[in-house]
């Protein structure tokens, strides 16, 4: 068991697939894979269950992650120690919601781990002045560049055992009545909610909230459906039956939005460079 090992573990652990965990490492998928398996020999206990929407973390890893990132953190304390304070650099990043907590929180990390003295503020990508955003496409203004490296696909997801978790796909006429979490706001549910109206069909709406994670957690209970991303960030440890509606396409590209009118700074090409190692989007 090394420091590199429990690195990898710790990124499979807190985004839940080892594909995520290869791309946020730098490293090929086999590589996390091999490191998983050294530690599951050494320990003698699995330490993930392997599906096709990626890992979930077994007993043996929640009791191992506490302990792998004391061990980790002391390591970066001691590198720390022997290294000179860097001068503190400002940078104000906006962040649009919703964007899913645990890939945001590795990217941020990403990006703070880039720049040394980086003093990074997170700030609403509307409301306030920032030198870089964080936005879906539909955002981005007439004078700034672009560069996306996120695509998310909405899905319907259903509670565990509901009646129509067995089909293939969802047509409106399954919709009508049906138990509905409305996240507000959300271009994507207003997108559907028109495209019914001519047909008559209206959902049951049980529950009105803001964010993906807090829809997620009251799908799981039971409360209702929502459509939210299909990204395991949004999911944590709850397997959720996720249906396609017929006809219906919703899906949002992300990426960094940034002014084309300025020059581009050092901490800012550091930005930049770490979306683009991110990226997943062809």
């Amino acid at each position: 068991m090394d420091l590199r090992e429990l690195r990898y573990f710790e990124s499979t652990y807190e985004l839940e697939s080892i594909s995520a965990a290869a791309k946020h490492c730098f490293v090929s998928q086999p590589s996390i894979s091999s490191a998983i398996q050294s530690l599951e020999q050494y320990l003698e206990e699995d330490l993930f269950l392997r599906h096709a929407r990626g890992v979930t973390p077994t007993d043996a890893a929640h009791r191992l992650y506490p302990l792998s990132k004391q061990l980790t953190g002391q390591a970066r304390s001691i590198k720390q120690l022997f290294q000179k304070e860097a001068a503190i650099q400002p940078f104000r990043l906006g962040v649009v919601p919703a964007l899913g907590a645990s890939r945001m929180s590795h990217l941020i990390k990403e990006i703070i781990d880039s720049v040394d003295g980086l003093e990074l503020t997170l700030v609403d990508a509307e409301k306030r002045a920032c030198e870089a955003r964080i936005i879906s496409s539909n955002m981005v203004k007439p004078d700034e560049i672009f560069m996306p490296f996120w695509r998310d696909e909405f899905l319907m997801a259903l509670p565990p055992g509901h009646a129509l978790s067995y089909k293939s796909e969802l047509k409106f006429e399954d919709l009508n009545g049906l138990n509905f979490i409305l996240r507000s706001p959300s271009l994507v549910t207003r997108t559907l909610i028109r495209a019914m109206e001519p047909f008559d069909i209206k959902m049951n709406v049980r529950a009105r909230i803001r964010t993906v994670e807090y829809a997620v957690e009251l799908v799981a209970a039971g409360v209702g459906a929502a459509i939210v991303p299909d990204h395991p960030s949004f999911f944590h440890t709850q397997q959720l039956p996720l249906l396609k509606i017929h006809g219906m396409q919703f899906d949002r590209i992300i990426g960094l939005a940034y002014s084309s009118e300025v020059a581009i700074d050092p901490v800012l090409q550091s930005v930049i460079d770490v979306c683009r190692v991110n990226r997943t989007i062809k």
